[in-house]
């Protein structure tokens, strides 16, 4: 299983590298415009990612920091990236351990004021299924400023690994 999550954010992280170069085609404004009146801007979506993505890695590997970053602390594209690559520091140093007792062990994780029990299996899926969804709205978005929305669909990094016959 340890494999399986070692694939599933390896294309979490192509598929979010994907969407930021997107992103970076806005202009400052454009990414924390919204897009339709009623609908967040793309910053605040890729900050939404960013921080659920790290909080949840931060406390799957004990990090006792309950500080959440703001879109106010993640401006431009750029810091969002580097708070997903923070993220995949923490992934990197839990995938080793993860065995499949540990991957079926609940934890208990606590985040401001909140607690939640569950399997790390589950909440390893959760983080990718989150972002996935996100990232879905986010393609939406840069289309209402005529930006290219990137393919990001699992199928097409596996594409990227396996050398397809032409």
């Amino acid at each position: 299983m340890k494999d399986d999550f070692d694939s599933l954010f390896a294309f979490n992280r192509w598929a979010n590298a994907r969407v930021l170069d997107a992103c970076r085609k806005l202009t400052p404004e454009q990414y924390a415009a919204e897009p339709v009146p009623g609908w967040t801007s793309v910053r605040s979506t890729v900050v939404h990612i960013a921080v659920v993505t790290e909080g949840w890695l931060r406390g799957l590997v004990g990090d006792p920091d309950e500080s959440v970053a703001t879109e106010a602390d993640l401006p431009t594209v750029d810091d969002a990236a580097q708070l997903l690559a923070r993220a995949d520091e923490h992934l990197a140093g839990l995938l080793p351990g993860l065995t499949p007792e540990r991957l079926s062990t609940p934890v208990t994780l606590r985040r401001r004021g909140r607690t939640a029990t569950l399997p790390p299996w589950a909440l390893l899926r959760h983080v990718a299924n989150h972002a996935t969804y996100h990232r879905g709205q986010v393609a939406s978005k840069l289309k209402r400023f005529g930006v290219e929305q990137p393919a990001t669909d699992f199928v097409f990094w596996v594409f990227e690994q396996i050398p397809q016959q032409a």
